[in-house]
C-alpha cells in the first residue's frame, strides 16, 4: 500500500523516506515507467534519474526496461536518463565547455590517476617540509619510532587529508589562488590547511599540465555551467521536466545545488532516501539533512516503512536502537544521529513475507582467535557444514578484500570449491588483464625468453587445465624458457633455426608441432606494436580470446589504455602494460561483464563457497553466513579502550588529523 501511494504522483516535490528493503529502486524505477506511459514527455524530454553508483545505474536501467517491456502503449524512444551524479555533471559540462574554461578534447583521469597525482604532490610536501608535524607527534616516542611515524605514516594520513581537504575545497568552489589569498589574510596561522592548500595547488597545476580535470571538477564546473549560462539551464529544465533522485541522504551540497537549478523551472522533484543509512558524512559535504530539510518543505512527504528483508527479531533491534540512540546515547552530540521512521513487517498477503525469526540460527564465537587460527575455524567448519549439507549455499564475510584473499587461499588448500568474484574485480577480468599484461611485457622486451614462455602459455590459455594437452603445453614452455636466443626462434638468420635443432634433440613431436604454430602467431604480434595502444590490444585479443565477455573486457581495457597514453604521451608499452598489472593483480577495481559484474545470484553456487566483504553482500542471502573478524578492531564500538584500524599510534593525544585540516579550512572560509 504504501508503494501504490507514492505510485499515485503525477507532479511537484515528494520525499520519501524508505527504510532498508522496503523496495525503493523497484518504486522509484515503475514510477518512472508510469510517469513515461502516461504521455507526460514530448520531443526530446526524458525522465532524469540520478543514483549513487554505476551498479545502480544498470540496476534501475534494467527495472525501467522490464516495466516497459512488452507494453503496448510504451513509446519508440527511451524517454529516461539515468546517471550518476558525476555522469549529470560530465552531460552538462560536454554541452559547453568552454563556458567553464575547458578546451573541448579535455579529458577526465580516473580515481587511480587522480590519487597518483595527489601522492606525488603529497610526497613533494613531505620532502620539502620534513619536520613540519612533528609537534603533532606523540612526545613519548622513541627516535626510531619517530622515525619510522615520519617515513611510514606519516605519508599514509597525509594523502589521506589530501583527498578530504581537496574535495571539501572544491565543494566549497575554492580554487588554490583564493583559498590561499584567504590564508595569507588571517590573523593567526593555520599550518594545517597551510599545508592542504599547498597540496592542493600542486595538484591542480599536475591536472592543469594534462589538460584534465578529476570527478569532483566535473561537478563543481557543472554548476558554474547552470549558473552561467541562463540558455543552457532553460533548455535541460525543459529537457528534464521530472527528475527522481535515489539514495538522497547521501546527497552533497553540490548536488542538491545543481538539482535544485534544473528543478527551479517545473518543480518535479522526487527524492527517495534513508537518513538512518547516510554513509558519506565522514570527511564529504554529504549530509541526511538536506532530504530531512527537503521532507519538512515537500508537497508530498511520504514514507516506505515496509521491509520484508528481515526477520521480526532484528528489526525489533533496529527500532530499538533508533530510540536508544535519541534518547540515551551517551554523547548528546550523536542524540540527533538515528530518527523514524520506524521499519515495519510487511502486511499479511504481501509477495515478500518477513523471513520467520530463529534465534537459535544465531552462534557468536567467543573465542579470542589470533587471525590465523580464526581462519582455521571457519575453514574446519566450513568443510563440516559442505559434508553434511552438500548442496547449500554458503558466504563467509569479512572486513576487507584483504582478509578476504587469505580465506579464500586457506580454502583451496583444503580443496573446497571458492566463489571470490566479489571481491574487488572480477576472475574473469583479472585473468584477461593478465593474459594481456603477459603479452605487452614479452613486446617490450623480445628478447627474453621467459616472457616468450608466459605469452605461449596465454596462448594456449583454454587448454591448459586439459589432461590430453597439458604435458604437451608444459613440455613446449620447458623448451622456451631454455632459448638462449629468442630470435633464432621467431625470425631465426640461415643456419641458425632454434626449432630445427630442437627437432633433433629429444622433445615430443606434439610440442615441436604446437611451437611450429606458434611462431607465425609472435612474428604477427611483433609487427602489430607499431598500431596505437587500443587497435594493438583489440588486435592480440582476436587472437587469444574466444568468449563474449572475455573479448568485451578487452574492448574495455584497450579503451582505458587509449585515455592512460592520450594523458601520458611519453608512456610505452613497460608503463602501460604496468596499468593492465594493476587489475590484474587487483589493486584497482574495473568493472567487466562476467556475473559477478552485472549480478549475483548466491542460488547459482550450491555446495561452494562465496567469500566477500560485507559491502559487497548487501542484499544477497545464503543458507549459511559467516562474518568474520568481529571484534573492537574491525567494528569499534567507541569504548576508551578499544584499538581499531583507523588509530594512529604515533599522534599525540589522539588527534584525528584529518579532521582538524577540516576544520582549520572551515575556519579560513568563514565570514566572520
Amino acid at each position: 500500500p504504501a508503494q501504490r501511494d507514492i505510485l499515485s504522483y503525477t507532479g511537484g516535490t515528494m520525499a520519501v523516506m524508505a527504510v532498508p528493503g522496503s523496495g525503493k529502486t523497484a518504486t522509484l524505477s515503475y514510477l518512472a515507467a508510469q510517469l513515461i506511459l502516461a504521455g507526460r514527455l514530448s520531443g526530446d524530454q526524458e525522465i532524469l534519474i540520478v543514483t549513487l553508483t554505476n551498479s545502480a545505474v544498470d540496476n534501475f536501467t534494467a527495472r525501467i526496461e522490464g516495466f516497459l517491456r512488452g507494453h503496448p502503449a510504451r513509446p519508440l524512444l527511451p524517454y529516461y536518463r539515468v546517471r550518476t551524479l558525476h555522469g549529470l555533471a560530465h552531460d552538462i559540462v560536454r554541452e559547453r565547455p568552454e563556458l567553464v574554461g575547458l578546451d573541448t578534447s579535455f579529458a577526465i583521469i580516473d580515481e587511480r590517476e587522480a590519487a597518483a597525482i595527489r601522492d606525488q604532490a603529497v610526497n613533494a610536501w613531505l620532502s620539502q617540509h620534513p619536520h613540519t608535524l612533528d609537534d603533532y607527534l606523540d612526545p613519548e616516542l622513541d627516535e626510531n619510532r619517530r622515525d619510522l611515524a615520519r617515513r611510514q605514516k606519516l605519508p599514509d594520513v597525509l594523502k589521506s587529508i589530501a583527498l578530504a581537504f581537496i574535495r571539501t575545497a572544491k565543494d566549497r568552489q575554492i580554487d588554490p589562488d583564493e583559498l590561499q589569498s584567504r590564508l595569507d589574510s588571517l590573523p593567526a596561522p593555520l599550518p594545517l590547511a597551510e599545508m592542504g592548500a599547498a597540496i592542493y595547488a600542486d595538484y591542480q597545476r599536475a591536472l592543469a599540465y594534462r589538460g584534465a580535470v578529476d570527478f569532483d571538477d566535473l561537478i563543481r564546473l557543472a554548476l558554474r555551467a547552470l549558473r552561467n549560462d541562463p540558455d543552457l539551464l532553460a533548455r535541460l529544465q525543459d529537457q528534464w521536466p521530472y527528475i527522481l533522485e535515489d539514495e538522497a541522504q547521501d546527497s552533497s551540497r553540490l548536488q542538491e545545488e545543481i538539482l535544485r537549478l534544473l528543478t527551479s523551472g517545473h518543480g518535479n522533484w522526487v527524492r527517495v532516501g534513508d537518513p538512518n543509512q547516510a554513509i558519506y558524512e565522514s570527511f564529504t559535504t554529504a549530509s541526511p539533512q538536506f532530504l530531512r530539510d527537503f521532507w519538512e518543505q515537500a508537497d508530498y512527504p511520504r514514507e516506505l516503512p515496509n521491509s520484508g528483508r528481515s526477520a521480526a527479531n532484528i528489526i525489533a533491534l533496529a527500532n530499538y536502537l533508533i530510540d536508544w540512540t535519541m534518547n540515551d546515547h551517551p554523547e548528546e552530540a550523536a542524540r540527533d544521529a538515528l530518527h523514524p521512521p520506524y521499519i515495519q513487517p510487511t502486511p499479511e498477503g504481501d509477495p515478500q513475507p518477513n523471513p520467520p525469526s530463529v534465534p537459535d540460527g544465531v552462534r557468536a564465537v567467543m573465542q579470542k582467535f589470533t587471525p590465523e587460527a580464526e581462519i582455521r575455524a571457519i575453514v574446519d567448519s566450513v568443510a563440516r557444514w559442505l559434508d553434511s549439507h552438500p548442496d547449500s549455499t554458503v558466504a563467509v564475510l569479512t572486513p576487507t578484500n584483504h582478509h578476504g584473499f587469505r580465506i579464500s587461499d586457506a580454502l583451496r588448500q583444503k580443496e573446497i570449491e571458492v566463489v571470490d568474484s566479489l571481491l574487488r574485480s572480477s576472475i574473469t577480468t583479472r585473468q584477461t588483464a593478465g593474459s594481456l599484461t603477459h603479452i605487452l611485457n614479452y613486446l617490450a622486451d623480445p628478447t627474453s625468453a621467459r616472457k616468450l614462455a608466459r605469452v605461449y602459455r596465454v596462448w594456449r590459455r583454454d587448454e591448459r587445465n586439459d589432461p590430453d594437452h597439458k604435458e604437451t603445453i608444459e613440455q613446449a614452455v620447458k623448451a622456451l624458457r631454455g632459448c638462449a636466443r629468442p630470435e633464432d626462434f621467431i625470425n631465426p638468420a640461415p643456419g641458425r633455426d632454434w626449432l630445427q635443432k630442437l627437432a633433433e634433440q629429444d622433445i615430443p613431436p606434439e610440442a615441436l608441432e604446437s611451437l611450429r604454430a606458434f611462431r607465425p602467431v609472435v612474428r604477427r604480434w611483433l609487427r602489430a606494436v607499431e598500431l596505437p595502444i587500443d587497435q594493438l590490444i583489440l588486435t592480440l585479443s582476436q587472437e587469444v580470446f574466444a568468449t563474449p565477455a572475455d573479448l568485451a573486457i578487452a574492448h574495455k581495457l584497450a579503451v582505458l589504455l587509449r585515455r592512460a597514453r592520450a594523458l601520458h604521451p611519453d608512456w610505452g608499452l613497460p608503463e602501460l602494460s604496468g596499468e593492465l598489472s594493476v587489475i590484474a593483480k587487483n589493486e584497482r577495481r574495473f568493472l567487466g561483464f562476467d556475473a559477478a559484474d552485472t549480478g549475483f545470484n548466491p542460488d547459482d553456487y550450491p555446495g561452494k563457497v562465496v567469500v566477500a566483504t560485507i559491502h559487497k553482500a548487501k542484499g544477497l542471502e545464503w543458507d549459511r553466513v559467516y562474518l568474520t573478524s568481529v571484534n573492537n578492531y574491525s567494528f569499534p564500538s567507541g569504548m576508551e579502550y578499544d584499538t581499531y584500524q583507523p588509530e594512529k599510534w604515533f599522534l599525540r593525544d589522539r588527534l584525528n588529523l584529518e579532521a582538524e585540516t577540516l576544520a582549520q579550512l572551515k575556519a579560513a572560509l568563514a565570514e566572520d
